[in-house]
């Protein structure tokens, strides 16, 4: 049982100590070495060390400690295999659960926010969370009127722990990566720190949940609970019944995994269009799998609000680089914002940095897998690819930085996945622009 560390010394010391890097792998194979251990049980004895304790000390930490963890979760399809392996599944943990708050905490926290009486308003309600995340955890009740329900409760000083964790991470953004080469950590954590109110404010993701429930009430494809009762930091939701998405990754048959593939696409595209919102957590805690194969929703605290869609900007720009006119995509990008002014970009350049960005809508069918994402990583990664410097020179306007963030993610998704399915018809019916 843990509560959630709250002083800004003592979850520095914590992150502190995860041993990272060249400096770590000394230090835990000295011992080792001078014993005659061949250097293979010694690297491997430390990559087991260090995820367990990846896991331990951001799960503990919950708050921008453990986002951090959840985005490595998504990222870790881009690691190179041999390095990736160890960490895989420490990561898929942080995806849905963490060590839980104390009883007594939660029942704090409901009496305040829904009355001294709040267990009157319950026939069962368990003291065990259901999942435990970042910023709260979900426990499973009975209504008196027998609807089963999620109880959501946000940890207390969950604002305090994520201003104090995003400020050391920043700080660690270099040693952290280590642990993911070819990744920037720096913009991971610059984007956290944009969205520290969202997230917190149980008020807006509510309010976001419903909008979403409201949009696909009895859709034949996907389950969004409705919201029933909810304060700023308490939301009180149906409940939903299913196989953790990080389960299919796992342990799904490939049948499965390209139909949830596409459904997982099919479910962000589809929500600006019909909700004026764009889901922004694409990690997959966030989903499951239904007994009758519906996709249910959960955790709705980081939306993009797009009340008039997608922008039409992101289908024409990607329709006219497949027909392989890059001054137009060059011009197209200039008028968004993507590429300052006065900037000097070879137009062949810029369509050869594009290229694979595009190739899943070149085709009718496409296979993500985890060989194709880490192709992708090492392109814009290596300084000595033309690549590297051209990623350097493309800016992110702000009211894409959520749109790109669930581009990369869902990305990462599928490739965890290793998914084949007919993703260029989704943008077909759902991008604005791209048939225009």
């Amino acid at each position: 049982m843990s509560d959630l560390p709250r002083k800004a010394l003592s979850r520095t010391a914590k992150l502190a100590s995860l041993p990272l890097g060249a400096a770590g792998r000394a230090t835990v194979g000295l011992g080792k070495r001078i014993g005659g251990a061949p250097a293979e049980t010694v690297m491997a004895e430390f990559q087991r060390r260090t995820a367990d304790q990846l896991f331990s000390v951001l799960g503990e930490l919950k708050g921008g400690a453990m986002k951090f963890g959840q985005m490595l979760s998504l990222m870790e399809s881009a690691m190179p295999e041999e390095f990736a392996a160890p960490y895989r599944a420490t990561l898929t943990k942080l995806q849905d659960s963490a060590p839980p708050m104390p009883a007594s905490t939660v029942h704090t926290i409901l009496s305040r926010e829904l009355g001294k009486r709040w267990r009157d308003r319950f026939q069962e309600f368990d003291d065990l969370p259901a999942a435990a995340a970042s910023i709260g955890q979900v426990h499973r009740g009975i209504l008196k009127d027998g609807r089963e329900v999620a109880i959501k409760l946000q940890y207390p000083g969950a604002a305090e722990a994520l201003r104090a964790d995003l400020k050391q991470l920043g700080r660690f953004a270099r040693t952290f990566g280590a642990l993911v080469p070819g990744v920037d950590m720096k913009p991971l954590v610059a984007e956290l720190q944009e969205r520290i109110g969202e997230e917190l404010d149980y008020d807006r993701e509510a309010q976001a949940q419903q909008q979403y429930a409201d949009a696909f009430k009895d859709h034949d494809e996907f389950v969004v609970p409705r919201v029933i009762k909810h304060s700023p930091t308490v939301i009180v939701s149906e409940w939903i019944e299913g196989k953790p998405l990080s389960k299919v990754i796992t342990e799904g048959t490939k049948e499965e995994r390209d139909e949830i593939g596409l459904k997982y696409v099919r479910f962000m595209f589809s929500g600006p269009r019909l909700a004026g919102l764009l889901h922004s957590d694409p990690h997959p805690g966030n989903f499951r799998v239904m007994p009758d194969g519906r996709l249910g929703v959960v955790d709705f605290g980081l939306c993009a609000r797009l009340p008039d869609g997608l922008p039409p900007a992101i289908g024409r720009l990607l329709r006219i680089s497949l027909e392989g006119d890059g001054n137009a995509v060059l011009e197209g990008l200039r008028s968004e914002g993507f590429i300052k002014p006065r900037m000097d970009i070879d137009p062949t350049q810029l369509m050869d940095y594009l290229a694979p960005f595009a190739e899943p809508a070149r085709e009718e069918y496409f296979h993500f897998n985890r060989a194709w994402m880490r192709a992708q990583a090492n392109r814009t990664s290596d300084f000595r690819s033309p690549n590297a410097s051209m990623a350097l020179k493309i800016n992110l306007p702000p009211s894409y930085l959520l749109i790109h963030r669930v581009w990369i993610g869902g990305i990462a998704v599928l490739s965890q996945l290793d998914t084949e399915a007919p993703f260029r018809a989704v943008l077909e019916e759902f991008l604005p622009g791209f048939t225009d």
